[in-house]
């Protein structure tokens, strides 16, 4: 399970760019993942506990947006969600495709109490 690297890659990051800021606490983290990454956002959950349990961001929720997997074909130039459609084009059925989204994993947000 790799996840519980990048979600300890996820804490540090936060940590350091909060020390930079100067924030104290964060209330919430938002990851966006997409359909065709290889994390699981599932196990980034399940990670998430242990990873922040003993630092300032203990009590810090934790939001996964999902990004569709987009492809375009390359016989039609239609834009299909790969995923849904079996790796088809959803026009034509070619299997012929680039991804155009869909394979990324970053934090979108980071947000801190209002004071």
């Amino acid at each position: 399970m790799h996840e519980l690297g990048f979600v300890m890659e996820i804490v540090r990051v936060v940590d350091e760019l909060a020390k930079e800021q100067g924030i104290t606490k964060v209330d919430t983290i938002v990851l966006q993942i997409g359909e065709l990454s290889p994390v699981v956002p599932k196990y980034i959950e399940e990670c998430y506990p242990a990873a922040v349990d003993g630092t300032f961001m203990e009590d810090t929720k934790l939001e996964i947006e999902i990004m569709p997997g987009n492809g375009i074909c390359k016989a039609c130039n239609t834009v299909f969600n790969v995923l849904k459609s079996n790796g088809a084009c959803s026009r034509c059925g070619n299997r012929d495709f680039d991804v155009l989204s869909g394979r990324d994993f970053y934090i979108k947000e980071i947000r801190v109490p209002e004071e």
